[in-house]
């Protein structure tokens, strides 16, 4: 039976969900809602929708519509081993001449006979566009038009009136129907007419279907990747082929299903069948109405988004487009634009990484181009791992297992490539990965030969599980990939020439300096990694003796080392260079999101470190500028963290403007980080870094990491409110996680916390920290412990 949709009900929803009254009311501007005045030009202004496979950016044009979409398996090449099987041979010379001070040699032959074959890895591309053009629509005649993001309900809105009509417009991608939805209405009786149809720069064919649909079938040219993406139309209108696209005449509303696949089953299979999965999607997504499409999409949207509420004030600039609101936030208070900041990045995460799909990107799953910069694939020197900081800490931990399914694949290519490179045990991953898991080094060997990339993604592993606690998970999915990534350390780590320490190397300090022995991020990232594999190992209560294997190495591996400027170096040598306003500032991992350097355990580095940040300076690419408040957040200066924010949040800078105070970054007008280019990393260390203002848990208090109870997950240790700005002076937030299993929520005005609670999920001891307040508590799994004011300023005991 077709579907009949009831055109006002779809009307009155669609304007109450823009603030709008059913009858044409003042638009209001929700907290969680992007708007503008006008529709999207740039790609870098249309708003973005998914479900984690499928992504669409929609741009709002009136007579003219475009849906940029994208499937995540969309990919250049096919499967490849990328390992260089002769490389390991040269391994030793390569050492040898970076020992001996001749780093140019060293990289001339590294590049010679260490990179992987071929030295490049594959691109990510763009599936196509879906074009919407509307019949009988004036442009110069339309008035009343809000185009809108509602990111608590997963919506994309467009509204107008064009010759007394008023059409309106919903674009969600739904992950419960594995479709992206476009829902057009046109108030009157049969005042909706357009034509739709597909475009890409694949090779590819058109065809319609007789049911009303439309198919395009193509290949990505010269590799193994074939899709189809297939439309089908729901209408009370009249609809006609005509060829390559469908028309639709004399309607009132209208659905258009988008579903997209390829024939991608992992890394080494390409054997599926693009045209069997999108009939199964539709067939489930056809026999539902637009509306309960919509309703199921956002609900299932909500259920994760709405686990975390921050409040931070009400502003009068919310009622002025989201654009207007980056010009101005330099020069007034806007501290709910911040909260929207905040939650955006919460929205793409959603977005970008849920379910069966592949991890987000460098761009997450939006990408309008076949030769996207850094081919939008997966740089693991910190763009991947800052994509999940927000995940268990804002409340989406299932976001991370795409991650997770990804990395049992490169542990596998990893395997190989520890095996030809390194004759090494277990798996390595360098700077970067793609589709078909690339791990050997790539590009250049003065920035492509970093073998830290799975040890730093190991992290996530660990963290998953302090944050969570669940020990089958640790036993069947963590310890293993760890367990392997330190045995290729324990087997790849060389003597240092004066006999004292354990190195790394060749490496580099990620893309600064240049192939060097035993930088000092490498080692911070190893011995977390060991450090971590221990704990892991002792909780399950297995393998002692590699244990035991893996404190030795570890207590030998050269220690952080502070420098003639009272910095923390960078490398082996004092060479730091105090001019240096590079972008990466690698050898603060320890301090962020490393755990080893800490104002309460280690204050000498913890000094040094934020010397090192001083010279560094605060201008910076948008993502380091996310990294950045980070660091101060993590250094408790709330102020300088908000700060970086504030650069952060602008409008990107002209060359003149990078210039003057070394600003490369910003936001784009749909909040996008701007790296420049696009770079989605920035919006996901921005949520991060403004959730680390408000809680942090990583702290042991000063007991050594390696055999720290916080550290296991035995004990939890909550600093509330470590990096309040005053900026932020009062608000509330609910939902923030903390290591130990704890859910906390907070509320403080004037900048004094005057509220706290902490629901205990697994029953575990644990201090609480606010400013030189400490109270030690343990309340039953699943209860919670209230703080009210007279708690928190000492008065009373918990």
């Amino acid at each position: 039976m077709p579907f009949q949709p009831d055109r006002r009900e779809f009307l009155a929803s669609l304007a109450a969900g823009a603030g709008l009254s059913a009858c044409g009311g003042e638009p209001t501007a929700p907290a969680l809602e992007l708007w503008y005045a006008r529709p999207a030009e740039r790609w870098v202004e249309a708003l973005p929708v998914g479900n984690g496979r499928l992504g669409a950016m929609v741009f709002g044009g009136t007579a003219s519509e475009r849906i940029q979409f994208n499937e995540d398996t969309v990919w250049q090449g096919e499967p490849h081993s990328y390992a260089n099987p002769s490389s390991h041979r040269w391994l030793g010379r390569i050492r040898s001449l970076l020992f001996e001070g001749k780093q140019a040699e060293a990289e001339e032959l590294a590049m010679e006979r260490f990179m992987s074959v071929p030295l490049r890895q594959k691109a990510y591309q763009s599936f196509g566009d879906l074009l919407i053009e509307r019949s009988g629509i004036d442009e110069a005649s339309v008035t009343g038009y809000r185009r809108s993001l509602d990111i608590e309900n997963a919506v994309a809105r467009i509204e107008f009136s064009a010759g007394g009509v008023l059409h309106s417009q919903e674009v969600f991608a739904s992950f419960p129907k594995q479709v992206i939805a476009v829902r057009l209405s046109a108030s009157g009786d049969g005042n909706l007419s357009f034509a739709v149809r597909f475009r890409t720069s694949h090779p590819a064919q058109l065809r319609t279907d007789a049911d009303g649909g439309v198919r395009l079938l193509g290949q990505v040219e010269g590799g193994a990747i074939r899709f189809e993406a297939r439309l089908v139309v729901r209408t009370d209108g009249t609809v006609s082929d005509e060829g390559e696209r469908v028309r639709v005449e004399g309607a009132s509303e209208a659905t258009l299903l988008l579903a997209g696949a390829t024939n991608f089953v992992n890394f080494r299979d390409v054997g599926g069948d693009p045209s069997e999965r999108n009939a199964a999607v539709l067939a489930k997504a056809a026999a539902m109405s637009g509306r309960e499409l919509r309703d199921e999409s956002s609900t299932s949207h909500r259920q994760l988004f709405q686990r975390l509420r921050l409040d931070l004030g009400e502003t009068e600039a919310a009622a002025e487009p989201t654009d207007a609101r980056i010009e101005r936030f330099a020069s007034r208070p806007d501290p709910q634009l911040v909260t929207l900041l905040f939650q955006y990045g919460r929205y793409l995460l959603i977005a970008s990484s849920r379910g069966h799909c592949q991890p987000a990107n460098l761009q997450g799953v939006w990408n309008e181009s076949d030769q996207p910069p850094w081919e939008s694939k997966y740089t693991v020197n910190i763009n991947t791992e800052m994509n999940y900081w927000p995940a268990e800490l804002t409340g989406l931990p299932e976001m991370h297992e795409p991650l997770f399914a990804a990395l049992q694949e490169i542990a596998l290519s990893g395997a190989e490539t520890a095996r030809e490179h390194y004759r090494a045990r277990g798996w390595v991953l360098h700077h970067n990965f793609d589709l078909w898991r690339g791990t050997a080094p790539i590009n250049h060997s003065n920035h492509g030969i970093w073998p830290t990339g799975g040890a730093w993604l190991c992290q996530d592993l660990w963290q998953h599980y302090l944050y969570g606690g669940d020990e089958e998970f640790l036993r069947t999915t963590a310890y293993p990939l760890m367990k392997g990534a330190s045995e290729f350390f324990v087997d790849a780590l060389v003597e240092s020439p004066d006999g004292k320490w354990l190195i790394s190397g060749p490496s580099n300090s990620p893309e600064n300096g240049g192939l060097v022995m035993g930088p000092s991020m490498d080692h911070q990232i190893i011995r977390n990694l060991l450090g971590n594999t221990i704990s892991a190992a002792a909780i399950l209560g297995v393998d002692s003796d590699f244990a035991d294997e893996l404190r030795r190495v570890r207590e030998r591996i050269a220690p952080n080392r502070i420098g003639r400027l009272g910095q923390l170096q960078e490398w082996l040598e004092d060479i730091d260079d105090p001019a240096n306003k590079h972008r990466h500032v690698s050898h603060l991992f320890g301090l962020h999101p490393g755990v080893e350097i800490t104002p309460f355990g280690t204050p000498d580095l913890f000094a040094a470190a934020r010397k090192s940040l001083e010279l560094r300076g605060d201008g910076a690419t948008g993502w380091s500028m996310g990294w950045k408040v980070n660091f101060w957040a993590r250094l408790l200066d709330g102020d300088h963290a908000f700060k970086i924010l504030g650069g952060l949040l602008a409008p990107v800078p002209d060359r003149t403007a990078r210039r003057l105070d070394g600003r490369r970054g910003g936001l784009y007008p749909n909040l996008f980080d701007a790296h420049p280019p696009f770079q989605i990393d920035g919006n996901f260390g921005a949520t991060a870094g403004i959730a680390e203002m408000l809680l942090q848990s990583h702290d042991p208090h000063g007991r050594p990491l390696q055999d720290s109870s916080v550290q296991s997950g035995e004990t939890g240790f909550l600093h509330l409110l470590p990096a309040l700005p005053s900026a932020l002076a009062s608000g509330k937030v609910e939902g923030l996680r903390a290591r130990g299993g704890f859910t906390v929520d907070l509320e403080w005005r004037e900048m004094q916390l005057v509220r706290a609670r902490i629901l205990s999920r697994l029953g575990k001891p644990f201090v609480v920290r606010y400013g030189e307040i400490e109270l030690r508590a343990q309340v039953p799994r699943g209860q919670t412990l209230e703080l009210d004011a007279a708690a928190l300023s000492g008065t009373e005991t918990a």
